[in-house]
């Protein structure tokens, strides 16, 4: 557990440098970051982004933070899905309502749900925080978000918290489950 608080701090550390928020010194590519960890640390990880977003309060940085399984109910109890799904579960199984859920979300379409609600919330003088890959997942895949957050997002830099392993080209999610490569993303803080 000291090395995941290290790690955090070492966070803390990055995104107060003024070239990280200004999305300098990356070759030219938009600011997007993975900081991955190991999957029996998520409860650490949760309590260190609330040391971090007060921290950072205190200092005039600006995070905003986007709970991708949150987002994802809000939108379905929104739209009324939210007890339809419920019910469909319990007749049919989780299975059978993935795909349902991701075509009411509008997954990789020019109207995605997900990606529409975070851009229409971004504040341009802030920091993204992507949070619960975990608890969205199977619903929600951590490539496609990042794919589509690419394009929709230029100058804000984010940074996906992900439980598992990033290598600059694999997401391996729960350090078990691999998702397609995704190269665009920078390790923010080594392990």
């Amino acid at each position: 557990m000291e090395r995941i608080n290290e790690r955090l701090e070492k966070l803390l550390i990055k995104i107060r440098e003024k070239s990280f928020r200004e999305n300098r010194g990356l070759g030219n590519e938009v600011g997007f970051h993975v900081f991955d960890y190991d999957p029996e640390d998520e409860l650490v990880v949760r309590d260190g982004i609330k040391q971090i977003k007060s921290k950072a309060t205190s200092q005039e940085l600006q995070i905003q933070e986007f709970d991708l399984f949150e987002v994802m109910l809000e939108i379905l109890g929104g739209k009324g899905f939210l007890q339809k799904t419920f019910q469909m579960e319990k007749k049919k199984g989780t299975e059978k309502i993935i795909d349902p859920i991701r075509r009411t979300l509008r997954f990789n379409q020019s109207d995605d749900k997900i990606i529409n609600y975070i851009k229409e919330r971004i504040n341009y003088n802030s920091i993204v925080f992507l949070t619960g890959i975990g608890k969205a997942w199977p619903i929600i895949r951590s490539h496609s978000i990042l794919n589509a957050l690419h394009l929709a997002i230029e100058d804000v830099p984010v940074i996906m918290f992900f439980p598992g392993t990033y290598d600059g080209q694999r997401l391996v999610l729960f350090n078990e489950f691999q998702d397609d490569n995704y190269y665009r993303a920078f390790k923010i803080v080594g392990r």
